[in-house]
């Protein structure tokens, strides 16, 4: 509740595979009036922090730089994905500090007089256990061999679709912890109109 008696406004977490369409409907959410939260913008930031940065080429060595001086994160994960040592110590090293950017722009939105709702889209919602501070969970749906065609798009072969996934909590489980199911494998109308109707349906409530 704000100061002014007023409900704060809605956290809604979007859960799914990889490739499954969350950032789409994440998208679709703020087209609607939501407040939008990237995790994967996080990421960026947080990897651009000297002192990340630092720990990041101290463990894997320069060559994880771009030309710019940069963390690539595609040299990055080519390290660390499909390697559970090395996934860990990148998550030691950058988790914390993503975590904790997230859940200040969590709390700074719900502040704001202007938003009417707050979308996190974070791949490691539930492993972050940010799941726990959103109101309401929204898992879309897609089959698996249209999340391939569409990673394969970003350059990622099955294999590689495989590894990043093995490192997540199942699909089942995030089904199961979601509230609504947002069809994402249907063309963009189909998808905004359920969109719609969860906003609605949120705002109702």
């Amino acid at each position: 509740m704000s100061d002014t008696g007023e409900a704060d406004p809605p956290v809604i977490g979007i859960l799914g595979g990889i490739a499954a369409g969350k950032t789409t409907v994440a998208k679709m959410l703020a087209e609607l009036g939501a407040t939008t939260i990237s995790a994967d913008e996080v990421a960026h930031e947080v990897l651009d922090k000297p002192a990340i940065r630092e720990r990041v080429v101290a463990r894997w060595g320069r060559e994880v730089l771009d030309e710019s001086g940069h963390v690539d994160r595609d040299r990055l994960a080519r390290l660390v994905f499909g390697n559970p040592e090395e996934l860990a110590a990148l998550e030691a090293i950058t988790h914390p500090a993503i975590v904790a950017e997230l859940r200040e722009r969590v709390a700074a939105a719900r502040r704001s007089p202007e938003t009417a709702a707050v979308v996190v889209d974070a791949p490691l919602l539930v492993e972050a256990e940010l799941d726990g501070a959103c109101d309401v969970l929204v898992f879309v749906d897609c089959p698996r061999e249209v999340r391939l065609a569409r990673a394969l798009e970003r350059g990622w072969d099955a294999e590689e679709l495989d590894r990043r996934e093995s490192h997540q909590s199942s699909l089942e489980t995030k089904r199961q912890r979601a509230r609504f199911i947002i069809d994402g494998n249907c063309p963009p109308e189909t998808t905004f109109q359920q969109v719609q109707q969860l906003w609605q349906n949120l705002l109702a409530q």
